[in-house]
C-alpha cells in the first residue's frame, strides 16, 4: 500500500513538471511506455485470469498478487504518460555555452584530488553514469547547473563537501 500511495504522490507531483529530453530520451521512454501496454499488462492479465480459474478468490494469495501487481503497473504507466505528455526535447543547436545547463557536457576537476570527469548534464530518466550522462537533480548536477567556465561548485554529497572547478563546457 504504501508503494502505490507513493506512485500516486510522485504522479500528481510530476502532473505539471516539465521535463526536458533529449530526442533519444524522449524514444526510450516511448518505447518503455509501449512495453508497458503491450507485454507487461496482457502478462498481467493472463496471471489474473488463471488465477481466477482456481477457485475461490478470498483466500487466492496468487490472484491477490497479480492484483497488486496489476495496480502497480497501471500506476507507473500512468506515471509515465503524464512525463511524456510534460516532456520537452531540447534543441542543443540553439543553447548557450557559457553557462552549464541541461544537456551541456561539462568536464570538471575535483579540486581535492584533481580527478577529471565529465559527464553530460541530463534529465533523471535518462541519468547513466557508465555513458557519463549525469542527471540534473543529483547533487552534483544541481551544483553544476548555471555555473561558468572557472567557477567552482561546493557540492554536499554524502561524504562531505566537494569543490569542482568548471573546466568546460559543451554542447
Amino acid at each position: 500500500m504504501g508503494f502505490l500511495f507513493f506512485d500516486i504522490y510522485h504522479y500528481l507531483k510530476t502532473m505539471s513538471q516539465i521535463n526536458y529530453y533529449t530526442e533519444e530520451g524522449l524514444k526510450k521512454l516511448k518505447s518503455e511506455l509501449q512495453h508497458m501496454k503491450s507485454v507487461e499488462r496482457p502478462s498481467i492479465s493472463k496471471q489474473i485470469a488463471e488465477a481466477r480459474d482456481k477457485g475461490d478468490l478470498s483466500e487466492n494469495a496468487e490472484y491477490d498478487a497479480a492484483k497488486e501487481a496489476q495496480g502497480l503497473l497501471e500506476a507507473r504507466i500512468a506515471k509515465l504518460e503524464t512525463v511524456i505528455a510534460n516532456a520537452r526535447i531540447v534543441d542543443e543547436s540553439q543553447m548557450d555555452t557559457s553557462k552549464a545547463f541541461i544537456l551541456s557536457k561539462v568536464e570538471i576537476k575535483n579540486t581535492a584530488n584533481g580527478r577529471v570527469m565529465k559527464y553530460q548534464l541530463v534529465a533523471e530518466n535518462e541519468a547513466d553514469l557508465k555513458a557519463q550522462k549525469l542527471s540534473v537533480d543529483s547533487p552534483i548536477g544541481k551544483g553544476i547547473l548555471g555555473k561558468s567556465v572557472g567557477d567552482i561548485a561546493e557540492i554536499q554529497i554524502p561524504s562531505g563537501l566537494v569543490k569542482f572547478e568548471i573546466l568546460s563546457i559543451t554542447r
